[in-house]
């Protein structure tokens, strides 16, 4: 038994030697595609080489490339490589049972190259020469264009965890951790989420207007149409021909700058042949480092000096949060003998918000264009029927398409990865577990529930205190579109355990027109006066305001009660009117003047009736609506508003007669490489006298948290006008002054100033009224109230911190102010 068995054994490694022979001396041929490890994208004209047999090949334009070998040499190396990545190596033995390969490819780290000055430098002549024919390539050198555009947004989960399932939370969904194997031959990731949309676009350049019906969606969930309105073409087009390209919320310089040379290295690598046509590979790189800039490559047509194909990344100490990688890729193809035009975009972002091996989210979003028209009639004829100078239409039925539909219509077949999402999702919308988790924790992030047509909260208003209501408690409920299109009913109730007070507030409101905009609303309301709060910042009324409070402040508290009729218009001439109609009651009850102290024919004096013409000019200003309430993404133009108020005496008991007049001029400026420019310029006089609840109360900020539209070291009611001019201006320089220093570069800090003033007057009729009794308010007499202020943002990636002093006026008012000053802010931004 024992020698039979040492005979098989014997056999059986004298067959795997003979086998293993067989396949080194046969005749093979090898296949791969070699791609970028982090987009997926394929290298064009990367080499796939044998070093002892010397045998090798360049990839094809779609990273593809097939090897003819006569004998695979048992100790030869296929080695794979391209400019600007780490070199692969395959041992040949690994190649003797496979003969299809993937290879992806890595970026290398940037080096420091000697730059060698000559006085003919023909990396930055032949960059001239792109810079030269630039204008003819840019599409907007066309008077239109119009084009069917393509557009897919992935989603997936990276660095899933397979223990995650035995988390007595997650079993649950345990099913969800077998796609993961199913779905991945490299890195383990989860697929997440597809969305994709199928638009006609047209463009025009003078006078400049755009216009896309957006023909097909699947959303996979997602019914909100001004979000769906996002995710076509018109907002989501990169120029790399533009002097600056926006990362997220950030802009960096292009290569393709003006003035390039100043921040960026060029150097000619080869030449390849591409359909007949000469390529010439040039390769980018940053100067310095800190700057907000690409690194990478392209290839240019060496005749018309046109990009053929583009792949950037963002410099590897360039000043951007929560990305471990990103790729920016444009491919161009000609349209006719002549004229080169995008024909594919591609955005790949690695987003790592708590470390790069953590739980990360990769995106890739990938744009194709097909159908492409220059110069063409029938552009200016679809232009035409809008009146909008922009405007995203959905398309009847554009959600609900069919397979087969998208199977012949799409521009590129989904890949195996991206079918098993929509099959996922599927799944996860038929799992109950899933859905509770999903909306809890929508809840918990945005503050708000829906319950069928109902919805409840934000939850952050349900507790707060102050030493007038004590503890106060507020429920917020609300209808959603599902109760209707059209009407929506909203209120709260809250109740303080002090003063023992129901207050609240009640809104009807109808929407007659969701494009164009047009609302006709009635309120009432009856609480404590907050002042202004504005969408993104903090009020007063929630339970974080609670814990935020400047200490040796007085409190100020008036009671104020409104009824009022809204109605508001926009035109297709980016101007917008409202009306409005209010009757206001004011009653102060903590260090404020009391009604004993003015005069009344009806012992109400803090009594007035309004009625308001509005005019806002915003040109092609964007919105997201969320149950009713649109939030302004801006406008490429500023924003103008001008007010005029009217209030009428003896009309529901009011006291006084007098006109205001007020106007503001908002505005975000790029000033790239250094940042960016806010400014809000606004003014106002009030013609007769009222009392101060209804003059101009200058904003003051009573928090420790930093108040973007106020004056932070002001306090409330410290200052009254009824004649003023102000500004106020903040600019966010980037890196500045930090990337110089290599532990604030490595943290990337951002570096920031900003300056606020106003001026203003009190008629003397205004100062007889109003300061009597215990004022705590005062006038400017025409002085200038001015603070400045600078800081440190971006801290731990969340975090900003404020410094602010108050430099004018120099002499203290009737309140104690302080003269410097140190905020705190949360933001989050890329």
């Amino acid at each position: 038994m024992p020698a039979n068995y040492f005979r098989i054994l014997l056999f059986t490694f004298i067959a795997c030697i003979v086998s293993s022979s067989y396949s080194f001396s046969q005749r093979k041929i090898i296949t791969g595609t070699v791609l970028d490890k982090q987009s997926d994208e394929p290298l064009p004209f990367a080499s796939a080489k044998f070093l002892l047999s010397g045998k090798g090949v360049l990839t094809d334009s779609s990273g593809k490339f097939k090897l003819d070998i006569e004998r695979l040499l048992p100790k030869d190396t296929l080695q794979i490589s391209s400019v600007g990545y780490k070199i692969m190596n395959i041992p040949a033995i690994a190649l003797a049972d496979s003969s299809q390969l993937t290879c992806k490819l890595v970026v290398l780290p940037p080096a420091n190259e000697t730059v060698v000055k000559t006085k003919y430098n023909r990396s930055l002549w032949f960059w001239k020469r792109i810079m030269k024919y630039k204008p003819i390539h840019d599409r907007t050198y066309w008077n239109n264009y119009s084009y069917e555009i393509y557009n897919k947004l992935e989603v997936d989960l990276e660095n899933i965890n397979k223990k995650l399932g035995s988390n007595i939370l997650l079993k649950p969904l345990n099913f969800v951790f077998d796609y993961i194997d199913s779905t991945s031959e490299d890195k383990p990731f989860l697929p997440a989420y597809l969305t994709e949309t199928l638009s006609d676009y047209y463009y025009q350049k003078d006078p400049q207007k755009a216009r896309e019906i957006i023909k097909a969606t699947r959303t996979n969930g997602i019914e909100n149409e001004s979000l769906i309105k996002q995710l076509g073409g018109m907002y989501q087009n990169v120029n790399i021909y533009a002097n600056y390209i926006p990362v997220f919320n950030r802009e960096f310089i292009s290569p393709f700058n003006t003035n390039a040379p100043n921040f960026y290295t060029f150097k000619l690598l080869d030449t390849q042949y591409l359909y007949n046509r000469r390529l010439v590979h040039l390769r980018i790189t940053p100067k310095r480092k800190g700057d907000d800039v690409f690194e990478g490559d392209c290839w240019v047509h060496d005749t018309t000096f046109s990009i053929q194909k583009i792949t950037l990344r963002p410099a590897t100490e360039a000043n951007i949060n929560f990305l471990s990688g990103l790729t920016i890729i444009q491919e161009y193809r000609m349209i006719n003998d002549t004229t080169w035009f995008l024909y594919k975009d591609k955005f790949v972002a690695d987003i790592s918000p708590i470390g790069k091996k953590s739980l990360a989210l990769k995106g890739r979003k990938t744009t194709t264009y097909k159908n492409v028209q220059v110069n063409s009639e029938k552009t200016v004829d679809e232009l035409n029927k809008s009146k909008l100078p922009e405007k995203v239409e959905l398309a009847t039925g554009h959600d609900n398409t069919s397979d087969s539909f998208w199977n012949s219509n799409r521009h590129e077949e989904l890949n195996k990865n991206e079918k098993a999402i929509y099959k996922l999702l599927d799944t996860l919308e038929r799992n109950k577990k899933y859905v509770t988790y999903r909306n809890t924790i929508s809840f918990l992030t945005k503050g708000t529930r829906d319950f069928g047509n109902i919805r409840l909260g934000p939850w952050f208003y349900w507790v707060s205190g102050n030493p007038w209501e004590g503890t106060r408690t507020r429920f917020d409920i609300a209808t959603n579109s599902g109760f209707h299109r059209n009407l929506n009913i909203r209120g709260y109730a809250a109740y303080g355990f002090s003063d023992t007070r129901l207050k609240g507030r009640a809104e009807v409101k109808y929407v007659f027109n969701h494009d164009l905009w047009s609302e006709l609303s009635a309120s009432y309301k009856k609480d404590l006066d907050n002042g202004q709060v504005y969408y993104d910042q903090f009020g007063t009324d929630n339970i974080f305001a609670t814990l935020f409070r400047r200490p040796g402040i007085p409190f100020k508290f008036q009671l104020s009660e409104e009824k009022r009729i809204d109605f508001y218009q926009e035109t297709n001439k980016s101007i917008a009117f409202g009306l409005s109609v209010s009757s206001k009651e004011y009653k102060a009850l903590q260090n404020l003047p009391t009604k004993e102290n003015f005069p009344s024919v009806n012992d109400q004096p803090f009594n007035s009736f309004e009625t308001s013409l509005k005019l806002r000019y915003a040109y092609a200003e964007r919105y997201l609506e969320d149950n009713f309430t649109r939030i302004s993404l801006g406008s490429d133009k500023a924003i103008v508003q001008l007010q005029y108020t009217h209030a009428f005496k003896n009309v529901f008991n009011s006291n006084y007669d007098y006109n205001k007049v007020d106007f503001s001029v908002t505005d975000y400026v790029s000033a790239a490489p250094y940042g960016n420019v806010y400014y809000n310029l606004f003014g106002g006089k009030i013609f007769g006298e009222a009392p101060y609840n209804f003059l101009q109360i200058l904003p003051g900020n009573e928090l420790l948290y930093y108040n973007k539209y106020a004056f932070n070291l002001m306090n409330r009611f410290e200052f009254i006008s009824d004649e003023y001019l102000g500004f106020n201006l903040e600019h966010k320089i980037g890196s500045g002054i930090f990337k110089y220093i290599p532990l604030t570069r490595k943290l990337k800090w951002r570096q920031f100033w900003s300056a606020k003033g106003v001026m203003g007057t009190l008629s003397d009729a205004n100062q007889k009224l109003n300061f009597v009794g215990d004022y705590p308010y005062k006038s400017l007499n025409g002085n200038l109230y001015m603070e400045l202020g600078t800081g440190v943002d971006n801290i731990f990636k969340f975090f900003r911190v404020d410094f602010v002093w108050r430099v004018l006026p120099s002499k203290a008012t009737n309140q104690a102010v302080d003269h410097f000053g140190v905020f705190g802010s949360v933001r989050f931004t890329f």
